[in-house]
């Protein structure tokens, strides 16, 4: 049995994905319009690639392969050829898909208001299964602090002590990106009530993250301060829309036209006299292309269903994946019966890092991993 499985191994060598890591790549100046890649490869062989460090694109084994390989320069024919011999496909298949897929990159690169999360070659469910050297996403609570009038239930400060200066959060952010995770969004509390929001949005997106953030947006409505926050680099906006007031529809307006990716959170509520039936036509009519929909209680069940039908049928897209200011209506805290069950990521897709630093598996679970301010990240990531 055992010279069989020599012969086996000599002959028939097993599959070796390629080696995991970091992997860059600049475009010359003769390639037309300027990107930049940023290439993770995964244990298993899958990759997440950051294409101009505004969007995390998520490929699969042969994918990555490809990519690896464009990234090395490799000329075209080798690649054809390695990749036929890996995955046993022709040639020709080998070189027209390579071809097909570094086309597909360079339309993407040059694409606005693109997506922060895209799927190329790959399924989505598959993204939340298998090993991976650490999560594509970390949100941060840079603060539990509210606007003034807000109700306290969305600031869970008991158990925050303290919130951590610029230069702590500068620390965070440089050990998750020397991790290898390649997007954070900033969140709260009410994360514009942080003087130093800015300058933390402009170092994520020197370090080279896709930076999100999810706020009220109330602060956007100064053309000042909106046109400063672009200018760091900011890539994707979650605003939290009230629609009972109009300076929240102001704000949305802002937004929309700059180039941004904007998903609008609604959160349904039996004691609104707003239709929010009403509410996503209008925002339809308005462009948004991304909502995030929740309701406090069960007894909301039967109105987010309707709320999420006429959504999709409007060709909005519904985001399920993204935290909210921290509250219990989070997109996923209402579980309809029947309802198909968007995939589950907190604590492997993505981690959460409370104000004073401590990070948990996702907004709201009570387990804390670690500190990551005084901690090291890899034992972080084995306690989850």
């Amino acid at each position: 049995m055992k010279i069989f499985e020599q012969l086996r191994e000599r002959f028939f060598p097993p599959f070796r994905p390629l080696p995991a890591g970091m992997y860059q790549y600049l475009s010359r100046s003769e390639d037309g319009f300027p990107y930049r890649l940023q290439l993770r490869v995964e244990p298993d062989g899958r990759g997440v690639l950051i294409l101009n460090g505004s969007t995390v694109l998520h490929l699969n084994q042969t994918a990555a392969e490809y990519i690896y390989h464009f990234t090395a320069g490799t000329d075209p024919q080798t690649v054809a050829k390695t990749v036929s011999t890996r995955y046993g496909i022709s040639r020709a298949q080998a070189s027209e898909d390579f071809t097909d897929l570094v086309e597909k990159l360079k339309t993407l690169a040059e694409t606005q208001d693109l997506d922060p999360v895209t799927l190329l070659d790959f399924d989505q469910a598959d993204l939340y299964s298998g090993a991976i050297a650490a999560p594509y996403r970390i949100d941060c609570a840079l603060t539990y602090q509210i606007p003034e009038g807000q109700s306290a239930v969305f600031a869970p400060v008991d158990r925050v002590k303290r919130e951590l200066v610029e230069t702590e959060w500068q620390t965070i952010l440089k050990k998750a990106w020397g991790a290898g995770i390649p997007h954070v969004v900033f969140t709260g509390g009410e994360p514009t009530m942080r003087p130093d929001l800015l300058g933390l949005l402009r170092y994520a997106s020197n370090l080279g993250m896709v930076t999100g953030l999810i706020s009220q947006g109330l602060r956007l409505s100064d053309p000042g301060y909106l046109q400063d926050m672009l200018q760091t680099g900011l890539d994707h906006l979650m605003l939290i829309l009230n629609p009972q007031e109009e300076e929240s529809w102001e704000a949305l307006r802002d937004v929309l036209v700059e180039d941004l990716s904007v998903t609008v959170h609604l959160t349904l509520s039996s004691h609104s006299p707003i239709d929010h039936t009403q509410v996503i036509e209008r925002l339809h009519a308005m462009g948004v292309n991304r909502l995030s929909i929740s309701a406090p209680d069960e007894s909301l069940a039967s109105a987010l269903a309707d709320a999420r039908q006429l959504a999709a049928e409007r060709s909005i897209k519904l985001v399920f994946d993204l935290p909210v200011p921290y509250s219990q209506f989070h997109p996923l805290s209402l579980e309809l019966s029947g309802a198909e069950k968007p995939p589950q990521g907190a604590g492997s897709a993505w981690v959460y890092v409370e104000p004073d630093g401590d990070v948990l598996c996702g907004q709201g679970d009570p387990r804390v991993l670690g500190n990551l301010l005084s901690g090291s990240w890899n034992e972080i990531w084995q306690n989850r």
